[in-house]
């Protein structure tokens, strides 16, 4: 399935930890699956913004579109090109900047993208990582391959550990 709008090859992520949890949403389009908030970058309203800047907005953005949190700080934890496709045309590899974030605010996943949003344990995480599915009310559910891959290279595992 694509969209009209070319893919412009840029996407961010973004880690939220509470409570030794981390924050993961179910796509309700494509590339489904479990993820953390991300997004394309996009280009509107960015004149005179650096490419930080841009990928930090749009992060921020993403996270607000999709669970309803404000990330009062980002950290970029890791950037790189990765082979995954999306729903735009020509959209089949992305340069990424994952950040972590901390950030206020009720959980309030959007309907319009997501299925939900759920605090992970590293338990649950560790049952992903293995490519288990985690039950949600509506069915069964992994994670988003392009997800599992980040995770793998972040060691996502050991985070849980550093987010106490």
């Amino acid at each position: 399935m694509t969209t009209n709008k070319t893919c412009d090859h840029t996407s961010v992520g973004v880690l939220v930890f509470r409570d030794t949890k981390l924050l993961l949403i179910d796509r309700k389009r494509p590339p489904f699956g479990l993820a953390a908030p991300a997004g394309h970058v996009d280009s509107h309203g960015d004149e005179g913004m650096s490419e930080s800047e841009r990928f930090q907005r749009a992060a921020k953005e993403e996270l607000q579109e999709e669970t309803g949190l404000t990330a009062t700080k980002l950290s970029l934890i890791d950037e790189g090109r990765k082979e995954n496709a999306c729903r735009c045309t020509d959209g089949s590899w992305h340069h990424w900047r994952i950040y972590e974030a901390d950030a206020v605010g009720e959980l309030a996943p959007s309907t319009d993208e997501t299925n939900g949003a759920f605090w992970c344990t590293r338990d649950q995480m560790e049952d992903l990582l293995e490519g288990k599915s985690i039950r949600m009310p509506y069915g069964e559910v992994t994670l988003e391959p392009i997800w599992k891959e980040w995770f793998e290279k972040l060691d996502i595992l050991s985070r849980f550990e550093v987010a106490l």
